[in-house]
């Protein structure tokens, strides 16, 4: 399992907004100034909507027992997989499958939102 302090990401586990309060995404995206920041929002169920604000490259790894799935709020979100790369811009969304290798990138500030179940390691679980 890799150990999610290892890498230089500003990555928030824990949920930052209980049910039945109102989630201001747009503040929370301007209000940040990491170059790669990932927190945690909200869980519904047995899953967790985080929010993503990021500018460069993610590495390289899989999530092998939870898919991931990816919605653009804003400019643009590349998902690199072995054979291809999915340009999504904003109002997109994309579901990368468990145990497939990806790497995300961002060439520009992109703000995202992330749905995947609340015991995903968000730095990969998978040999890369």
């Amino acid at each position: 399992m890799t150990d999610p302090t290892s890498y230089p990401y500003a990555t928030h586990l824990d949920v930052k907004f209980p049910a039945l309060e109102t989630i201001d995404v747009a503040g929370l995206a301007v209000a940040c100034t990491e170059r790669w920041y990932n927190q945690t929002l909200c869980r519904v169920n047995d899953a967790v909507v985080r929010l993503g604000v990021m500018v460069g490259e993610y590495h390289w790894h899989r999530h092998v027992d939870d898919d991931e799935f990816f919605f653009v709020l804003d400019g643009v979100f590349l998902v690199d997989l072995e054979d291809r790369t999915v340009d999504l811009r904003r109002w997109e969304g994309f579901v990368v499958p468990k145990g497939v290798l990806h790497r995300t990138r961002a060439p520009g500030r992109a703000v995202v939102l992330m749905v995947e179940t609340a015991a995903i390691v968000p730095t990969g679980d998978g040999d890369a």
